[in-house]
């Protein structure tokens, strides 16, 4: 052990900075394997929480053409359900939304908005609760809700929130039970829950608004499950799509998927799927990144211990000489490369330690505890001390494989062969940083784009502010208020914000004989204009709109063209008063779909509009603007939970996991990039060692150092190139199968590509001349005399 420590000492006086890069390298390359591979355990055992995951399916109907949707109506889902034995529990839910409420505690009115969401009551039988407190069967109780542990514990401390009221001016419900809170990867909600109304759409086919989950005894009786229920529900398939007979389901072209739960997470091109995604594709490209960094890192630490060689080689044969045996020479330069290995490995775990204490953590989705990831963390230290006897063992043979007395006459050389073998060991590091550079470069300009391209709509200058359910009752107060500022160019109001989601509020209605299905977001008058939104056929919206019996409508070209729809025209009683572009209403992930902008009429059976868009003039302070807006809200309700933003943040939420992903992969390939120059460094050590009588005759027949340089810089060239041409067609292939993700994207611009090999190039040129520099300006007697 003494021996070891020894020659460990003496590697790291005479090649400190070779010796810190390589460690360090070492080091970086497990913390950014174990970070990788935390966010991918996270995203793999998405709902791997429930003991019985893989028989629970969500259910998901596909059309005629094609599309599949997530959402049914509440009598089909029920028809399901009772149709089969081997459907043990059954559920369907609505979306979960705000829910402002306040408790009963003296005088304290303070307010809480949580997010609140209707279930059936079988909710807690096809997903597993455990419950705290309370009853297991409280959704089975119309006026009692259930809530996790940290909601009870944030709003009523040790006390037993059983028995307490969640008051609000249209629902006052009691909590009936609390659960314990689920973990973060699983699409089961730590939210408020509360059972759908007896009656709500009951018997209404034609209001698809539901998400239906099912609990079977066995995964292989699905197809059973399809068929029995296509087979003794013929009547409600001839009501509701106008077959004839078990035969017309077929013609029809409807049928059900039943999608196993953990894959919901990934299942993608599903319309109203609001369940959290990940996209397999980029935890591929992570997954790579992981084991391509962890490569990396281990070749080069193979290569820094070949580098050491030819100093090393005369003291180890020295020890032969006087009598070691092979054997423990071996044992000993192997147990130095493990030691080394291990301690980068304590390193890393510090460094994921930091990692999850940075900003940088909110890169990921996981917690990045040591604890909660003890599989990943167990394997790095496994792969860690492989990596240690793999890249000790070679060198060590090697090292070990010359006769004493060549080496002691100092007739040692280098064979082509293993010139050869690291030679191309550099080019696996510089073909997986190329590509890394391009894969990052072009994931960057992607979501440049999603967020930077023009939407058919003026985006900026525009606060939102959310009514309360006492401001939606009389909106104009607020909004008269708002209009005596300065800087306020246009205010209005609508039911959803634009482009915060990938699908909206859909409505199915006759057109001329026959049903077409489109968008419908409901507006005041005045969107358009405050919006900035043209009209290319027809009139914009008119306030006397409103005073009409059924509104009117402003549909997209996308409906005009497709339903061959006309100007004056009529659906179900209300007009058609004009056509505009088409507006990207929705993500860049789907491309744009019949739509229209509606003004209710005189019979609104919708909700007042929640949203007041709030136009700033050019040049104003926008930060002052929004503590304006704040205040007079904070003036007409002073405990209610207001939430005001500017409209650039909606864009910044909807494509955050697409940013997070691609920092993700920048981050990480600068890691690759970065360990790659290290073993770029490591090859060069290598080199000028072995080269300096070499430089020393060239120096002494009148060559510069200039040309020395040219000469390094020229074999390091060569393989750059080389691995270039390779990687350029590599990294088009796969951004190119990245970006089908998206209706709309970016073309891949050729100077990504360029800059890729002019970064790599230029990094490679700055370390081979750097490392070179000294040897080729030493004294040429010196380095003669050494050799």
């Amino acid at each position: 052990m003494h021996t070891i420590y020894r020659n460990l000492l003496s590697i790291f006086r005479r090649f400190k900075m070779a010796t810190l890069f390589n460690l360090c390298g070492l080091a970086v390359a497990f913390s950014a394997f174990m970070t990788i591979l935390m966010q991918v355990e996270y995203d793999y055992t998405f709902d791997h929480f429930d003991p019985n995951y893989s028989r629970i399916f969500r259910v998901e109907f596909v059309h005629k053409e094609g599309g599949v949707q997530a959402i049914l109506s509440r009598p089909m889902i029920e028809t399901l359900i009772a149709s089969s034995p081997h459907i043990q529990a059954g559920t369907y839910q609505n979306m979960d939304y705000d829910f402002v409420f306040s408790i009963e505690n003296g005088a304290d009115k303070k307010k809480f908005r949580e997010l609140y969401q209707t279930v059936s009551p079988g909710f807690t039988d096809v997903f597993h609760f455990d419950f705290v407190e309370g009853s297991p069967d409280v959704l089975k109780t119309p006026d009692q809700v259930m809530i996790p542990e940290s909601m009870a514990r944030k709003i009523f401390g040790q006390e037993s929130a059983v028995g307490k009221k969640l008051i609000n001016p249209y629902l006052t419900p009691t909590v009936g039970a609390v659960y314990r809170d689920f973990p973060d990867n699983t699409l089961v909600s730590n939210v408020i829950y509360h059972a759908i109304s007896e009656q709500e759409n009951k018997t209404n086919w034609g209001n698809w608004n539901y998400t239906a989950f099912i609990r079977v005894d066995d995964a292989a009786n699905l197809p059973t499950i399809e068929e029995n229920f296509k087979k003794h529900f013929t009547n409600v398939l001839k009501e509701q799509f106008g077959a004839e007979g078990v035969a017309e389901w077929e013609a029809v072209g409807a049928d059900l998927r039943f999608t196993p739960l953990p894959d919901v997470h990934f299942v993608s091109n599903v319309q109203f799927d609001n369940m959290p995604k990940a996209n397999a594709q980029a935890l591929h490209v992570l997954t790579a990144i992981a084991f391509v960094v962890l490569l990396i890192a281990g070749i080069n630490f193979t290569n820094f211990s070949i580098a050491l060689t030819p100093m090393r080689i005369r003291s180890i044969n020295t020890q032969k000489v006087l009598g070691s045996s092979v054997g423990n020479i071996r044992r000993a330069l192997v147990a130095e490369s493990t030691l080394i290995s291990l301690a980068a490995y304590i390193l890393a775990v510090g460094l994921v330690a930091l990692f999850a204490r940075s900003p940088l953590s909110a890169l990921v989705t996981t917690d990045l505890g040591i604890l909660s990831h003890k599989v990943v963390v167990g394997a790095t230290a496994f792969i860690a001390l492989c990596t240690g006897l793999a890249a000790g063992l070679y060198p060590a043979f090697y090292m070990t494989s010359f006769p004493p007395a060549l080496i002691l006459k100092g007739s040692f050389g280098l064979s082509t062969r293993g010139r050869a073998l690291r030679n191309a060991l550099i080019g696996v590091q510089y073909f997986a940083s190329f590509a890394l550079i391009i894969g990052a470069g072009c994931m960057y300009l992607q979501n440049h784009f999603m967020q930077h391209a023009p939407l058919g709509y003026e985006r900026d200058q525009i606060i939102i502010a959310e009514l309360s359910d006492e401001g939606r009752l009389h909106p104009e107060t607020f909004m008269n208020k708002i209009k005596s500022y300065a800087g306020v160019s246009g205010i209005t109001r609508s039911e959803q914000i634009l482009s915060s989601a990938d699908s909206y509020m859909t409505w199915g209605r006759d057109y001329r004989g026959k049903q077409i299905d489109y968008v419908v977001i409901p507006v005041e008058a005045s969107f358009l204009d405050v919006l900035g939104i043209s009209v290319s056929e027809g009139r914009t919206f008119r306030t006397e709109d409103a005073l009409t019996r059924h509104g009117a409508y402003v549909f997209n070209e996308r409906a005009k063209q497709e339903y061959g729809l006309e100007l004056g025209a009529m659906i179900d009683s209300t007009q058609i008063v004009g056509f505009m572009s088409d507006v990207k209403f929705a993500s860049f992930r789907n491309a744009v779909e019949p739509m229209a902008f509606y003004v209710w009429g005189k019979e609104n059976w919708g909700n007042n509009s929640r949203y007041v868009y709030i136009r700033m003039k050019a040049g104003t302070d926008m930060r002052a603007a929004m503590e304006h807006v704040q205040s007079v809200l904070k003036e007409l309700d002073p405990d209610y939970p207001f939430n005001v933003f500017f409209f650039d943040k909606v864009l910044q939420q909807l494509y955050e996991k697409e940013r997070a992903v691609g920092s993700l992969i920048t981050l990480f390939s600068a890691i690759a990039i970065f360990i790659s120059m290290v073993g770029v460094f490591g090859l060069v050590v290598f080199d000028s060692e072995y080269k300096r009588k070499e430089i020393g005759i060239r120096k002494v027949f009148g060559s510069s150092t200039r040309q020395i340089l040219v000469r390094f810089n020229r074999t390091y060239f060569k393989i750059v190139i080389v691995c270039f041409v390779i990687a350029a067609p590599v990294a088009y292939y796969g951004v190119s199968q990245w970006l089908t993700n998206f209706a709309y994207r970016t073309p891949i611009r050729w100077w990504i590509f360029a800059l890729a090999f002019i970064a790599v190039t230029a990094i490679t040129f700055f370390t081979v001349t750097f490392q070179n520099w000294r040897a080729a300006n030493a004294n040429p007697v010196d380095s003669l005399k050494s050799e």
